[in-house]
C-alpha cells in the first residue's frame, strides 16, 4: 500500500493529514497503564532523560569517529552530555504523553478511500513511551527517509500548532517551539549515529546515502534559539 510519500517525494496533503493525527492524539490524555487481556496490565515506559541522552550519544559513538577519523575523547563526551542534559532540562515542563517514536513516512500508510484523519494508517508503534510529545512532530517534519524542505517543515509545524490552539486556548506555543527544536536535534543526532552504525557495523552501506539529508536537517535545527549552546559544540566536532 502507499505511504505519505510518492515517487520518493513527500505529498504535502498527506503530511498535513498526519499532522492532524498527531494534534488529535496530543489533545487526549492517554493512560500510563493499559489493561490487556486476562487481567494483565502493561505500563508504558518513560522516555527518561537518561534514555534521551544515551540515544543522542549514538552521534558520539558512531558519527564523530566516521566524520573525524578518531573517537570522541572523555572531555568531548562530558561536554556533550552536560549540554544535552541542560537542553532537556529546559523543556522539562513541556507536554508529556504517548510518543510513538517512529512517526515518519515508512510507517504512515495512505488510505485513499477514507476521510480526514482516517486517511492515515499507523504501523510500528510498539515502542511507544511517555515523553515530550514534540518528538513525534519533529520525527514527521524532519523525515529521515525523504527530503522535507524548510517551507514544508514550517507549514506543517504551523498547521500542528494551529490545530492545537483550536483544541485549547491555553496551548503553550513558545514552550512547544522550544521542545520541538530540542527533540528534533536529539532525534537527528541519534539517526546520524544509527545510519553510520548500520553501514559500518552491520554492513549496510546504503544508509550512508541518507547522511547528507540528516546533516542538512541538523544544520537547520541548530540555528533555532533553543539550541544556541549545543550549536557551539556541534560546530567544533562536525566536519
Amino acid at each position: 500500500s502507499e505511504t505519505i510519500v510518492r515517487n520518493g517525494a513527500p505529498v504535502p496533503e498527506r503530511y498535513r493529514a498526519a499532522v492532524d493525527v498527531l494534534a488529535r492524539l496530543h489533545g487526549i490524555s492517554w493512560p500510563r497503564a493499559v489493561a490487556l487481556e486476562e487481567g494483565a496490565v502493561y505500563e508504558v515506559p518513560a522516555y527518561s532523560t537518561d534514555a534521551l541522552v544515551a540515544e543522542a550519544s549514538l552521534f558520539l559513538d558512531w558519527y564523530v569517529p566516521e566524520a573525524t577519523g578518531a573517537p570522541a575523547d572523555a572531555g568531548t563526551r562530558r561536554d556533550f552530555e552536560t549540554l544535552w542534559r541542560a537542553a532537556l532540562d529546559s523543556i522539562a515542563e513541556t507536554q508529556r504523553g504517548w510518543v510513538l517514536r517512529d512517526f515518519h513516512s515508512p510507517n504512515l500508510l495512505w488510505q485513499e478511500g477514507a476521510a480526514g484523519e482516517n486517511r492515515i494508517g499507523l504501523i510500528d508503534f510498539q515502542d511507544t513511551v511517555i515523553g515530550p510529545v514534540a518528538y513525534d512532530v519533529a520525527s514527521l517534519t524532519f523525515d529521515a527517509r525523504t527530503d522535507i524542505g524548510p517551507e514544508l517543515e514550517t507549514e506543517l509545524f504551523d498547521a500542528y500548532v494551529s490545530a492545537r490552539e483550536r483544541q485549547a486556548a491555553g496551548f503553550d506555543r513558545a514552550g512547544f517551539t522550544r521542545a520541538y527544536a530540542v527533540m528534533a536535534a536529539q532525534r537527528i543526532s541519534k539517526i546520524l549515529g544509527i545510519f553510520v552504525r548500520l553501514a559500518r557495523r552491520d554492513d549496510k552501506p546504503a544508509y550512508l546515502a541518507h547522511l547528507p539529508r540528516m546533516q542538512g536537517y541538523l544544520d537547520r535545527v541548530l540555528d533555532r534559539p533553543a539550541l544556541s549552546d549545543l550549536k557551539g559544540w556541534y560546530a567544533r566536532y562536525r566536519p
